[in-house]
């Protein structure tokens, strides 16, 4: 086999391949073992059909094409090792010559890595805002939690926003019953807006006993996005009722003897949340500047590859709440070209960031051991909801356990990159990483958010 290496980009290199039609042979010799073992001849064995007969039956240039399909990976991986090229994403292939008893000639597109110098990781410098909690977040949370704990009298009088109801639907569709439609003795907040559009506007006024009718448009089912006529039935009225903010809701409530304990409790967890997203903020900001520091161009071809999967993945959300595309652009305001652009421009820097800590990575020589990599396993595997070694197997047959393995590496090199960089807060005053995790919640969140920009 002989192979070329031409540089179209930064990004980009086209390989020319010609295979001699003699080191196509164990491919040709696969193609007719398969194909044998495929077709049914009458007066052969399954699997022993001889290879004149396939290329009676089923054609010599059926074989050859088997073969080379073959043969063309191998090829590309031999190229690539022998020109020390490394890929990126998957190659766009063009047969440019093939004869039977000819040479195979074709050529391969493929992105690459791009050399990058790094900047000093000290001379990155981004400032995240102060921390400031006002009694009013902290009455807030307070006013949360006194609302988990309230409880629910039955009032006779018709209902207001902020009671509950518990009431029968039954919704039709010109006269005619609605599959599913129809629900006994819900219990329902008023004015949360939980259920139908316009059920808050038709039971407040209603006492128990009381019915009404209000029409909506189904968002579901085989009467999607036709409007329908609700009757509404209300059963009960019930009141909420919060209990007085004292010592005695501080004991029922948490593990505090004092109403004042509980407020300072909450304040710290209000600090910590803010110090997860001074985290953020520090990151976001750090990757943003270590991208244009370093001048990192976007590979086209993985750029489109990541466009397509997040354009499959929004279709495949906006089927599984039965939206379609035109009534999302609708509600955001925004035309499929400028959805296209949006999604290109954010997959352009979550490859370019990815690049960049590749490349951290091996400039630091960030490893990953096996139990950080174990942990990675039994977070994803708990979050698929399946077992850590079915969860393995299926990246080990998929392929990906390699692009998790990059993952795990990329976020501990983001971890490097938070660690030598300077941060300050909008006072001036410095702050370090130590500082913005804020315990067990902030590990947490950093962890899940270290795949945020993932490609």
């Amino acid at each position: 086999m002989k192979s070329t290496v031409e540089t179209l980009s930064p990004t980009r290199v086209r390989l020319a391949i010609e295979v001699p039609f003699a080191e196509l042979e164990p491919s040709l010799k696969k193609a007719y073992r398969e194909i044998a073992a495929q077709v049914t001849v009458p007066g052969f064995r399954k699997g022993k059909v001889p290879t004149a007969v396939i290329d009676q039956r089923v054609g010599r240039g059926a074989v050859l094409n088997e073969a080379v399909q073959d043969a063309i990976p191998t090829s590309i991986v031999a190229a690539v090792r022998e020109h020390d090229v490394r890929t990126l994403g998957r190659p766009a292939v063009e047969i440019t010559e093939f004869v039977d008893g000819q040479p195979l000639r074709f050529t391969a597109e493929l992105d690459v890595r791009p050399e990058l110098t790094l900047p000093d990781l000290s001379t990155i410098a981004v400032t995240v805002d102060d921390i400031a909690i006002t009694e009013a977040e902290v009455e807030e949370q307070l006013s949360s939690l006194r609302d988990r704990f309230a409880t629910l009298k039955t009032v006779e009088r018709a209902a207001q926003v902020g009671d509950f109801v518990q009431i029968d639907l039954a919704a039709t569709v010109d006269g005619e019953e609605v599959p599913g439609g129809t629900a006994t003795n819900v219990s329902h907040e008023v004015g949360s807006k939980q259920l139908l559009p316009g059920l808050d506007e038709a039971v407040a006024g209603l006492g128990a006993g009381d019915a009404a009718t209000f029409s909506t448009e189904l968002v579901g089912g085989d009467f999607a996005g036709r409007p329908a006529d609700v009757s509404v039935t209300v059963r009960g009225v019930k009141e909420k009722q919060l209990p007085a903010l004292d010592d005695d809701f501080a004991q029922l409530a948490s593990e505090f003897d004092t109403l004042d304990e509980l407020r300072d409790d909450l304040r710290t967890r209000l600090t910590r949340v803010k110090r997860v997203e001074q985290l953020y903020a520090a990151r976001d900001k750090a990757l943003a500047a270590l991208v244009e520091a370093t001048d990192v161009p976007a590979p086209e071809g993985v750029v489109g590859e990541e466009v397509e999967q997040r354009k499959q993945a929004m279709a495949d959300e906006l089927e599984r709440v039965g939206a379609s595309l035109e009534e999302y652009l609708s509600a955001e305001g925004k035309t499929e070209p400028e959805i296209e652009a949006e999604l290109t421009q954010a997959a352009s820097e979550g490859v370019k960031i990815q690049l960049v800590l590749d490349t951290v990575a091996e400039q630091e020589k960030v490893e990953v051991s096996d139990d950080e990599f174990g942990h990675e396993i039994v977070h994803r595997a708990q979050r698929a909801g399946i077992g850590p070694e079915a969860y393995y197997d299926q990246l080990v047959r998929s392929g990906m356990a390699a692009a998790v393995y990059g993952d795990v590496r990329r976020g501990k090199a983001l971890g490097l990159v938070l660690e030598r960089i300077k941060i300050t807060d909008a006072s001036g005053n410095p702050v370090s990483v130590e500082d913005l995790r804020g315990g067990p919640e902030a590990d947490a969140h950093e962890h899940d958010h270290d795949h945020d920009h993932e490609s």
